[in-house]
């Protein structure tokens, strides 16, 4: 049984894998075939920085999730900690309805935020579908991602330490800072991580809510696949593989050293 399901793991990480390794392989190829390989290239690597359509559109990706992991990380944090002061009932109210995003379809997340923005457009007259509503798009549906990783490490922290540092002087500021803020830090870093790479990967919101001035990667990408992808896509897929999985394993790396110096000091 151990060999078996050592073998479907392996599977299952082979058919996950297999298709972003084909496309690493052939973001090098000396051609712009998909299926033969023409021998080895960084040609498409330097077309792509000179792609006026796809670096505008990696700035404004990269724009838009970054600040959307700032905003939904530091949203997602209060809003956790303020579920985690309520009362059992209440708590799991508001649980209940931070998960309901989550499962939501896209689709439907997507079609209410785009009647929002029309509907405030034609309010006041200066609201334009563009980047701002990109932003308060993907800050929306990141906050409950957030919210889903910082309150666990708020359920694993001891109470009586924030109790202890009231009761030592601190104000209720100073103790969160100082206590709480440290213990749930890991849970923070995962939320912040994951706000930026759901942003980076969202498609079908960006497309509702970005209009024609602020477009991101996905939308662009789509876009071009009406005619033929050019293999610059592929290089710029890789580079973006490669940062999140470099960016992935430093938090990881930082996690696993503070939990080794936490076990350290008990």
């Amino acid at each position: 049984m151990k060999v078996l399901s050592k073998v479907y793991t392996a599977l299952i990480f082979f058919f996950l894998y297999a298709p972003i390794g084909v496309l690493i392989l052939f973001s090098f190829n000396d051609s712009k075939s998909r299926v033969t390989w023409h021998g080895f290239t960084l040609k498409w690597y330097e077309e792509l920085f000179n792609n006026d359509q796809l670096m505008d559109a990696l700035i404004v990706t990269l724009s838009v999730a970054a600040l959307t992991a700032v905003f939904a990380t530091i949203i997602g944090t209060v809003s956790a900690v303020g579920i985690h002061s309520l009362g059992k009932r209440m708590k799991r109210v508001f649980l209940t309805v931070n998960n309901i995003p989550m499962v939501n379809p896209e689709i439907v997340t997507a079609v209410s935020l785009l009647l929002i923005f029309v509907f405030v457009s034609e309010a006041t007259g200066w609201f334009e579908m563009g980047f701002l509503t990109l932003l308060l798009s993907h800050i929306t549906f990141s906050i409950p991602y957030v919210i889903l990783q910082v309150s666990p490490k708020l359920r694993q922290m001891n109470a009586h330490m924030y109790e202890a540092a009231l009761d030592l002087g601190c104000s209720p500021v100073r103790a969160f800072f100082k206590v709480v803020l440290p213990e749930i830090m890991p849970g923070i870093l995962t939320g912040a991580l994951m706000a930026f790479t759901l942003s980076l990967d969202d498609f079908v919101i960006s497309l509702f809510t970005s209009g024609s001035s602020a477009q991101p990667l996905s939308v662009v990408i789509y876009s071009m696949t009406r005619h033929r992808v050019s293999p610059e896509v592929n290089a710029l897929s890789t580079i973006l593989f490669v940062t999140v999985f470099v960016l992935l394993l430093v938090v990881n790396i930082a996690q696993m050293r503070d939990d080794a110096k936490k076990k350290a000091a008990r």
